[in-house]
């Protein structure tokens, strides 16, 4: 299986043209990055997990949810969501390809050293509007012509032949 772990708020705080953090709420932006992940989601058809830190929320448990394809983890009061995907890793980077998305260099460090893929938010970036165009390409391609003697005939052969066929 294949598992793409992402350090969510890492990836709002990258993507500054995208995410306006002074504007918008941080609620906003984690709704609009877990759509644009669904989305891409659904293309790669691999496990999502995006991981938000929840450590300085008081009594906190772990929770998680599901939004649209993705699994959506709040991490529980006094852990970060470093500490999450370094135990996911560790649990699965061995027997599952696991992809994890940070700009930490420690946790970048810490994955791969547990036989995770570091993935920078510019490269998940780069991947997500790859997947888009190829898929904007496909649904805007031309019609497959069939390619048959028939449908490569002139119109006036065409009708020579259909009265040929007919006894005229």
């Amino acid at each position: 299986m294949e598992y793409l772990v992402i350090d969510g708020y890492n990836v709002i705080n990258q993507w500054t043209d995208i995410f306006d953090l002074p504007r918008e709420s941080l609620e906003d932006c984690r709704d609009k990055l877990l759509n644009m992940l669904s989305n891409y989601q659904g293309y790669k058809n691999i496990e999502v997990i995006v991981v938000f830190d929840a450590y300085l929320q008081k009594r906190g448990q772990e929770k998680v949810q599901e939004f649209d394809n993705l699994k959506v983890v709040y991490t529980k009061e006094g852990e970060t969501a470093d500490n999450f995907i370094e135990r996911f890793v560790y649990l699965n980077g061995r027997t599952n390809t696991v992809r994890v998305v940070t700009s930490d260099f420690m946790e970048q460090i810490i994955t791969m050293s547990s036989g995770g893929i570091r993935v920078s938010p510019r490269e998940l970036r780069l991947e997500i509007q790859a997947e888009l165009k190829e898929a904007k390409e496909m649904n805007f391609r031309p019609p497959i012509k069939n390619n048959t003697i028939m449908s490569n005939m002139s119109p006036d052969v065409f009708e020579k032949l259909d009265k040929i066929r007919k006894g005229k």
